[in-house]
This record gives C-alpha cells, structure tokens and sequence, in this order.
C-alpha cells in the first residue's frame, strides 16, 4: 500500500514538471535537447508532445540501448567525471532531473563514507563541477533536485530527520532500514536547498514543486537567450 501511494504520488509531480518544462520553453524538430543522466529516454519521451533532437546522456551502456531504441542519440558518460564530452553551447536545452544530487564523488568512495565534513566538501565541490558544465554546453537548461528539508526524503522515503544527522549516523540508519524498509537506497545523495541550487546556477530562476502545502524538488530554469 506504502509502495502504491508514493508511486502514485511520484507519476503526478513528473507530470506538473512535464507541464512546466513544455510552458518554459519553445520546441521544435530541430530544438536540441541533452538528457543529462536521462537512463532509458522514458521520462523525456513522455515530456515531449512532439520532436526534437535529442541526446540522452548516461553511465549505463544498457539504459543507453533502449534510449537508442527510442530513436535518440546517445552518448555514455565517465560516472566519476563530471566533464562533459561536448562544446560549449552545443545544446538550446540541457534537461536533467534528479540527478545532480547524486554528482557528489567517486561513488564506491562516496556511498557509505561517515566522515561528514570530508562528504560535503567533496560532493560541494562535485556539484559545482557538474553545474558548470550544464551551464556551458547549454543555452538554456532545466535542473530539478529534489528539496532536502521535504518531509520525506525521496531516496529512502525515510522522514526528513535523516538528512540531518551527520554521515556517522545517517549511513549506519540506512543500512539498518534498508533490512525491512520498503525503499532501500545507497547514501551517495547530497540534497540541495534554494540558497544551494542559487549559488550553482547563478543564471537561473528557481522554481518550486509543491506537495501538500511543502516544496517538494527544486528546480533551476533558464531560457536561452
């Protein structure tokens, strides 16, 4: 039941960030348009009304497969390098959704690291790498995180107290959790806020998804110009 409510709950901010995307920007068949860490193309394909030149970038060769099958042009990233392997302005939009939470650090180191004040640091200084990036290789862009103070936090559906306990408690209470509790999850994450996702795109508007009466995700748009 658990299961069911937050799938539910999921399908309908996706749809609220489709709307929003397409009334944020003007697409077309020659509109091109990066995936970044797009997996299979499945989320920007329901966005879509109709085409656009699309690129779905990813670090899974399996995930890339069926994006091609789709019809899209692919391109496998380096997962510990947050370079992108294309010129600058080579995208009217950069599209990336839930994603940039996770650029924090090489993951086998940054999964289960308890030492708080080193994770941070690397994963600041990750995410700033990542962001540039985005900023660089696209005229405009569509970033959604998810908000690190909702409610539930969205990778473990855990309460939010657990994204404010430091890495030596946070990581022994999700592997404890993760034995029985119907969501598991690997703490690479590291959520940002609205003075966070400003400081990363300086550029950008910042919008929020809301969800019984919380900001649920962030999201940091620019249009190109």
């Amino acid at each position: 039941m658990l299961w069911k409510l937050f799938r539910r709950f999921s399908r309908h901010s996706r749809q609220k960030r489709a709307q929003l995307f397409r009334e944020s920007f003007e697409i077309g068949p020659n509109t091109r348009i990066l995936d970044l860490g797009g997996g299979t193309g499945g989320h920007i394909a329901s966005i879509l009304t109709g085409p656009a030149a699309v690129t779905v970038a990813d670090i899974s060769e399996s995930d890339l497969a069926e994006a091609a099958g789709r019809g899209f042009a692919t391109v496998r990233l380096d997962g510990d390098d947050e370079r992108l392997p294309f010129a600058d302005g080579a995208f009217d939009i950069v599209f990336c959704s839930s994603v940039i939470e996770h650029v924090t650090g090489p993951k086998e180191e940054m999964r289960w690291m308890t030492d708080d004040r080193r994770f941070r640091e690397m994963a600041e200084r990750h995410q700033s790498a990542f962001a540039a990036e985005i900023r660089r290789v696209g005229r405009g862009y569509f970033v959604q995180t998810p908000y690190r103070y909702f409610p539930v936090e969205s990778h473990s559906w855990l309460p939010v107290f657990i994204v404010m306990l430091p890495r030596n408690l946070m990581v022994p209470t999700i592997r404890f959790t993760n034995r029985f509790w119907p969501k598991g999850t690997r703490p690479d994450f590291q959520l940002l806020t609205h003075r966070s996702m400003r400081r990363l795109f300086p550029d950008a508007e910042i919008a929020e998804e809301r969800a019984a009466g919380f900001t649920k995700s962030i999201i940091a748009i620019r249009r190109p110009a």
